[in-house]
Order: C-alpha cells, then sequence, then structure tokens
C-alpha cells in the first residue's frame, strides 16, 4: 500500500470499501474520539474566543479573497492574507487602540477634575433645578458632591478596591492584547490555506452527516456572512450619522464620539452609552436644548438600525423572519457574550432551516419530496 504524505489533499485516503471493525471497536473508537475532541477544547479553552473570531472573519472576507486572488493568483499563498489581516487590523483594532489613547491622554484633564472636586466640591449646575424632580435632584447633588466633606466619604469607599481594580484592568488589557494577536494569526492562516481547510471539512461534513450537514453548514456560512456585513455597514453608517450630529450641536471630542459609537453598535443598544454620554457632556456645558436634540436623535437612529436594517441583512441571507432574527441576536450575546453576535443568528438560521425541511415548506435530506408552499 502506498503510504500518505502530509500534503495529499483531503479526501486522497477516504476509505471506499466498508468497515470491517467489530461493534465494540467501533464503539471504543467514537468514545475515545469524543474524549480526545473534549480534552483538545479543554487545552485550548483559554483561546476558543480568539480562534472563534479568526474562523467568523475569514468566513466574512473569504468572498472578497476569491475575487482577489482571481485578479492575482501570485499573491494568494503571502501578500494577499497579509492585505486581508492588515485591513482588519486597520478597521477593527486601530479604531480601539484610538479610543483607548484618547481616554488615556483625557485622563489628566479628569485628574485634575477629581482634585479640585476633592478640594471644593462638584458644584450643582444650574440646568439640574430645572429638571422633573428637580428640587430633590439638587437636595441629593448637594448631600453627596457639592461639599468637600461628601467627596472625602466617596474616595475612602473607592480607595478600597483602587488597587485590585488597577490590578485587574491591567490582567484585563494584556489577555485582550493575546487573544487580539492569535485572532489576526488564525485570520492569516485561514486566509492562506482556506480552500484546503474549508475542502477537509465538507468531506468530514459529509462523511459524518451526509447532504444534510452540508446545508447546515452552508446555511450557518450565509448567517456568518449577514452578520458581520449588518455590523460594518451599521457601524459605518452610525458612527458617521452621530459624528455629525455631535458635531453640529458642539461636543467636544465629536470625531472620537462617532468612533466610539461606530464601536459600540457592534452590540444591540450599545451605541446608546455613547449618545448619553455625548448628551451628558452637552447638558453639563450648559447646552440642555442641544443636549435633547442628540438624545433624540440618536435614539431614532439606534433604534432603526438595531430593529429593521440590522435584520434585513441577516434574514435577507438566511430567510429568517424579522423576529426571530432579532430575538437570535439578543438570545446570542446574552448567552455567549459579544461573539453571540454571530453564534445566535447561526444557530436559529440552521434551526430554521430544519424546521422548513421538517414541514415540508422546500425539499432537503429531511423532506424530500417536492417543495410545498406554506401561507406567507
Amino acid at each position: 500500500m502506498q503510504a500518505s504524505h502530509d500534503d495529499d489533499a483531503p479526501g486522497t485516503w477516504t476509505a471506499q470499501g466498508a468497515n470491517h471493525a467489530t461493534r465494540a471497536q467501533r464503539i471504543t473508537g467514537v468514545v475515545a474520539i469524543v474524549l480526545l475532541a473534549l480534552a483538545g477544547l479543554w487545552t485550548l479553552r483559554m483561546f476558543l474566543p480568539a480562534l472563534g473570531w479568526g474562523v467568523i472573519l475569514a468566513v466574512s472576507l473569504w468572498p472578497l479573497h476569491v475575487t482577489a486572488a482571481q485578479r492575482w493568483p501570485r499573491g494568494q499563498k503571502l501578500v494577499l492574507p497579509a492585505v486581508f489581516t492588515l485591513l482588519v487590523l486597520l478597521v477593527f483594532v486601530i479604531p480601539l487602540v484610538m479610543v483607548a489613547a484618547a481616554v488615556a491622554h483625557d485622563s489628566m484633564a479628569v485628574t485634575q477634575w477629581l482634585a479640585q472636586a476633592h478640594a471644593q466640591g462638584v458644584p450643582v449646575p444650574d440646568f439640574v433645578a430645572h429638571l422633573p424632580y428637580g428640587d430633590h435632584l439638587v437636595a441629593w447633588w448637594q448631600q453627596t458632591l457639592a461639599t468637600p466633606e461628601a467627596i472625602d466619604r466617596l474616595s475612602m469607599q473607592a480607595h478600597k478596591l483602587h488597587f485590585t481594580s488597577g490590578e485587574k484592568i491591567l490582567g484585563l488589557v494584556a489577555h485582550r492584547v493575546l487573544l487580539v494577536s492569535f485572532m489576526l494569526l488564525t485570520l492569516f492562516f485561514l486566509m492562506r490555506d482556506g480552500a484546503r481547510v474549508a475542502h477537509a471539512l465538507r468531506i468530514g461534513t459529509r462523511r459524518a452527516f451526509g447532504e444534510l450537514g452540508l446545508r447546515v453548514a452552508d446555511q450557518a456560512v450565509l448567517a456568518v456572512r449577514g452578520t458581520v456585513n449588518g455590523l460594518i455597514i451599521i457601524g459605518f453608517g452610525e458612527g458617521v450619522l452621530m459624528g455629525l450630529a455631535y458635531g453640529f450641536a458642539g461636543v467636544d471630542h465629536a470625531a472620537l464620539l462617532g468612533l466610539l459609537t461606530a464601536l459600540l453598535s457592534a452590540i444591540p443598544l450599545g451605541a446608546v452609552a455613547a449618545v448619553v454620554l455625548a448628551a451628558a457632556l452637552l447638558a453639563a456645558a450648559g447646552k440642555a436644548a442641544a443636549a435633547v436634540i442628540v438624545l433624540v436623535f440618536g435614539s431614532v437612529v439606534i433604534f432603526v438600525a438595531d430593529h429593521f436594517v440590522r435584520p434585513v441583512f441577516i434574514g435577507g441571507a438566511t430567510r429568517l423572519p424579522f423576529l426571530w432574527v432579532l430575538l437570535a441576536i439578543l438570545g446570542g450575546i446574552e448567552t455567549w457574550g459579544l461573539i453571540g453576535l454571530v453564534i445566535g443568528p447561526a444557530l436559529i438560521a440552521v434551526l430554521m432551516l430544519l424546521w422548513r425541511e421538517w414541514v415540508g415548506a422546500h425539499q432537503g435530506p429531511l423532506n424530500p419530496a417536492p417543495e410545498a408552499s406554506l401561507p406567507q
């Protein structure tokens, strides 16, 4: 028998004949494979988010990579993977670094303000008295923030957590930098060897689950691409619109807040935090009317983007109804964290595909009968 080589194409050595192993051997083999898979996942558990995001980005960018490789075949092994990895670095990672750098730069002003507040207290802004329940808010402010003694009480409570929180923040930052590095590394190798990996996965999926497994995988890929495309376009749109609104309203660092809005838009209703921050800055500067306008305009933009535009991108690619797309996004984040923004729609898209085949909505491995029409 000819020996196999590491560089043989996937499927080269797939057995075509019957498997002559005994039933006990097959059961033992399956158990061993499951245990090895669990052990591997446990070993890589700290890096699974980085690997997951690398796979998600590679799946989303693969059509562009294929188009670029067709025009420049010589660059598909090194140059194009490096270019796409650099593109992700510039589009996703650099903006985060810019926000962090701006926060660090402005921390000196915050430190000076805190020192002044510690010495003199924080006076009640004039607009607070004109708000609903303004008298109660003024009384609370004067008791909690308006005097140095009140600031001292808050400082004593915060001082207990200062060093511990600082160490946790530094450790968290280092961990995130490590994960981002492995995410970019994963993306590079998947863009370089993606065709080979995809071919191997399709062979393995067909052997394990048949044609149904391939349909499920294709549906999940469509959901991932629709979600990521929606993230990029919605983030860009929200960032531009709100950045212009911040600029017209006279918010300091309008461009930075627009960038922050774009980044936070990845989370449904996450951009609300940036809008509220901008409105608070305007209100603190005595521009109450502008603060209200920014808050109302931002709420409308975010509501329309999260509840109408984003589901269109995901549902259009996977034929998911609007309600299921919205629930998949919110439930995915609640269950899986930020990566659930992609996992949630992918899971629901797969379940919806299986349901449609099972009830006879269209032809498939679960229902080989001709496609039937369901009432719309």
